[in-house]
């Protein structure tokens, strides 16, 4: 068995996977398709992280009930993520089979933006991490917390940002 026949079945396994879910969720959310809809969860979305973060750096300055704060913010999060992944199809994160060539354009286009959001978000809890060590002497016990809690907030925008630009970008379905 050779490496690439393990790749070929797992792509194949996922392809079919991802295409019974497809059948599954396809008519959910009909009225959620539009791309006014889809623009709003975007902005639910982008709201949310940014309280995400702030909690984090609240937290850095000794507030430390606020991380309760993340609970509400994840009930918040979950159904906003899962209904743009639903109305988008899951095209961010579709097997390629499943796809048409202009849409795994837009598709990796969306992924390559998200991967350089991430890299370049993470430097800012990154940056609190390494220099507020060094200020502190590692002594504050609230900055691995508060920076693990920032680092988190901006691993979902990542993660998160070709579902959102996908969902900013697409047009409104064609009437059938």
């Amino acid at each position: 068995m050779t490496q690439q026949n393990l790749l070929d079945r797992y792509q194949d396994y996922r392809t079919r996977r991802f295409t019974e879910h497809q059948r599954k969720t396809a008519q959910s959310l009909p009225g959620w398709r539009t791309q006014r809809r889809r623009r709003s969860l975007v902005i639910g979305l982008a709201v949310t992280f940014a309280f995400m973060f702030a909690v984090g750096v609240v937290y850095a300055f000794g507030v430390k009930w606020v991380a309760l704060l993340w609970l509400p913010a994840c009930a918040v999060f979950m159904p906003m993520w899962v209904a743009l992944q639903i109305v988008l199809g899951r095209q961010s994160d579709a097997p390629e089979a499943t796809l048409d060539e202009y849409e795994v354009a837009q598709r990796n286009s969306a992924r390559s933006i998200g991967l350089t959001v991430t890299q370049n978000l993470m430097m800012i809890p990154i940056a609190y991490l390494i220099f507020g060590a060094a200020i502190t002497g590692g002594t504050d016990e609230n900055m691995a917390y508060a920076g693990g809690l920032m680092a988190l907030a901006v691993l979902l925008v990542g993660g998160s940002t070709p579902a959102m630009i996908l969902g900013w970008t697409r047009r409104d379905p064609d009437p059938e």
